[in-house]
């Protein structure tokens, strides 16, 4: 097996695009509104955004971390080589875990959909950018 070749920078690109996606994503201009009705809560009853953001910047950076090493091991090379391998792994993977937990759970299509769509463009943009900063 051949080294793994990761770019720290690459990485730390790719947490911080896909925080700025979730700030977008669940945001009132795009899914927030629907999201917090999906969850029962106002903005009011979320309270301190402190550790939840703490713990998403830890989350998208292991996720920015894997992609890196799939994307190594693997040696795509291209953006659109990376965007499919990120859209795989979100369609193939993400998806059925969180499609498993919802019907468990009971949280309803709605917020599978938004939660999952999240997921899938943050990992395949965040592909995108590891492949491209190699």
């Amino acid at each position: 097996m051949d080294a793994i070749n990761l770019d720290i920078f690459a990485i730390l690109a790719a947490t911080l695009a896909g925080m700025a996606l979730g700030a977008i994503w669940y945001s009132p201009v795009a899914f927030g509104n629907q999201w917090m009705q999906c969850i029962g809560k106002t903005r009011d009853q979320l309270g301190s955004a402190t550790g939840p953001m703490l713990g998403s910047i830890v989350a998208s950076f292991l996720s920015a971390t894997g992609v890196a090493i799939l994307i190594s091991f693997s040696g795509i090379d291209t953006p659109i080589n990376a965007l499919w391998l990120g859209l795989s792994l979100g369609l193939l993977i993400i998806f059925p875990a969180m499609l498993s937990d919802n019907l468990f759970c009971g949280w309803g299509t709605r917020l599978l959909l938004i939660q999952v769509g999240y997921r899938i463009v943050s990992i395949a943009l965040m592909s995108v950018i590891i492949a491209s900063m190699a």
